[in-house]
């Protein structure tokens, strides 16, 4: 698929645990094209977390290709290095902010490594917090923030780069109703802005409802997944 951003091809993962061979990932072929926002549903246990990693190159395939705008990823840990920093935002379920850096310079830290000036990485880093509602928070510390602000830098740092691919796991699953449809609705904004592709796992419905379409895994496979109408 020419398009596609990100590509899976025929990716087997497997695993060494005490005397057995564990395959997490059974020759998995997965597209995600640029613009087009695709929900993860699947239950734990099934390699969700695998998948994620594999995507965001945080692991290698036992077998098989990963493909990001065209280029086949090897395994030289300083290529991968630089394509995870300019081409992809991570969003954890858990905020991973520095501690010791205010909210503004959390988001502008990913943006000085890759080279981008002082004040265009402030410029991209305030508006990001303000679109996430922390335009209050921009000079604090991680430890004086609510979890659902910490979050919410989390993900506003995760795009500070314009990452051509966001993967995010239950990225606001530590928020409350109200506070995560926001959020979610300001993330998918941003995304289809910005002409980036997301792939998101999420346990909620409604969320991977709004998104373009729902994929599972089954049999270490990902596959279309039919959501359940909604009463």
């Amino acid at each position: 698929m020419s398009n596609a951003v990100l590509e899976l091809k025929n990716v087997v993962r497997r695993f060494r645990s005490g005397d057995e061979t564990l395959e997490i990932l059974s020759g998995t072929d997965f597209s995600l094209i640029s613009g087009e926002i695709v929900a993860l549903v699947a239950p734990s246990g099934t390699g969700k977390s695998t998948l994620l990693h594999l995507a965001g190159l945080l692991e290698t395939p036992t077998e098989g290709e990963v493909v990001i705008a065209g280029q086949v990823i090897g395994r030289k840990e300083s290529a991968r290095t630089a394509m995870r920093r300019d081409e992809i935002g991570f969003v954890y379920q858990f905020h991973h902010l520095l501690g010791e850096f205010t909210a503004l310079e959390n988001v502008m830290l990913p943006q000085l490594v890759a080279g981008v000036s002082r004040g265009d990485a402030k410029a991209r880093a305030v508006s990001l917090l303000e679109r996430f509602g922390l335009g209050h928070r921009l000079d604090s510390l991680p430890g004086r923030m609510s979890g659902g602000e910490q979050q919410r830098a989390a993900i506003a740092r995760a795009l500070a780069n314009r990452p051509r691919i966001i993967l995010a796991d239950e990225p606001t699953g530590n928020l409350d109703s109200g506070t995560s449809d926001q959020v979610f609705a300001e993330l998918l904004r941003i995304v289809r802005e910005e002409g980036a592709a997301a792939l998101i796992a999420t346990h909620n419905a409604e969320l991977a409802a709004r998104m373009d379409r729902t994929v599972t895994l089954r049999g270490g496979k990902i596959v279309p997944y039919e959501l359940s109408p909604t009463a």
